[in-house]
């Protein structure tokens, strides 16, 4: 079966002043993958997630969403298309004064009209599948980092979105804490069968949690294959961030057993 392209970037360029972000990034996002987006520092990864959820307009070029050009869309087919989306921000933005049910419940409060005994079976429903039932009525300053990730993530999926947009998911996390968020995702993405897109700085582990791995650089995505392509590339662009960004790693894993 053939694979389907939920989201199409085509020809999108973004300025801010002189300086050109975007240069003319074209990408597919394929339906029930995930697409990992990785580039250095400062590449604009984080932009591109911006102007498919319609929060940043292209100077020009193209951002499709199941076909509909969401750069041009009214208040109200936005509102509608975003409706199908979730997303996972770096700090997971829990608010501070409600409860972890409270955050998870609120997209249901605000978005639908089910009563709150429907609500109720939801939010458990969310809480059981990232592990931290028991956690309903503390507030996010009395749980862990990782704890947070995972509410902010159960947050992200009560309206069943088809698309979730992670943001790099594991800022601030040890690598312990890291791996049990990417087990997490991983079993969320297998089970519910949505469409990930995920930026991360986080390679090569990030790798194990992708369909397809897009690189930006110089303001263009230089390519979109899987990990295994990705990793093997001859292309001397891709060679040369696998290198750098591996080569740290590995380095700074041999120091900390040493």
């Amino acid at each position: 079966m053939s694979e389907k392209a939920v989201v199409q970037l085509i020809d999108v360029k973004k300025s801010y002043g002189p300086q050109q972000v975007l240069k003319g990034v074209n990408l597919s996002i394929m339906e029930g993958k995930t697409t990992v987006i990785v580039g250095g520092s400062g590449q604009g990864k984080s932009q591109i997630i911006k102007h498919i959820l319609g929060l940043v307009r292209p100077d020009s070029g193209k951002v499709l969403v199941y076909g509909k050009d969401i750069s041009r869309a009214g208040k109200r087919e936005l509102r509608a298309i975003r409706a199908g989306f979730g997303v996972l921000f770096q700090n997971a933005a829990l608010f501070d004064s409600m409860t972890v049910y409270d955050n998870v419940a609120l997209p249901l409060r605000e978005r639908t009209r089910l009563p709150e005994a429907e609500i109720k079976k939801i939010v458990d429903r969310n809480l059981a599948l990232m592990d931290i039932t028991g956690s309903d009525d503390k507030y996010p300053a009395q749980i862990s980092g990782g704890m947070r990730k995972r509410v902010g993530l159960a947050r992200a999926l009560v309206l069943e979105p088809r698309i979730i947009f992670f943001d790099e998911p594991t800022t601030g996390l040890d690598v312990a804490k890291s791996n049990e968020i990417y087990r997490v995702f991983f079993r969320t993405q297998t089970q519910l069968k949505y469409t990930a897109v995920i930026v991360s700085h986080d390679v090569p582990k990030i790798f194990k949690l992708a369909d397809y791995v897009a690189l930006l650089h110089n303001g263009l995505i230089h390519s979109c294959i899987t990990p295994e392509e990705f990793q093997l590339s001859d292309d001397p662009v891709i060679r040369e961030f696998v290198e750098t960004t591996m080569g740290q790693l590995y380095s700074s894993e041999m120091e900390g057993e040493l």
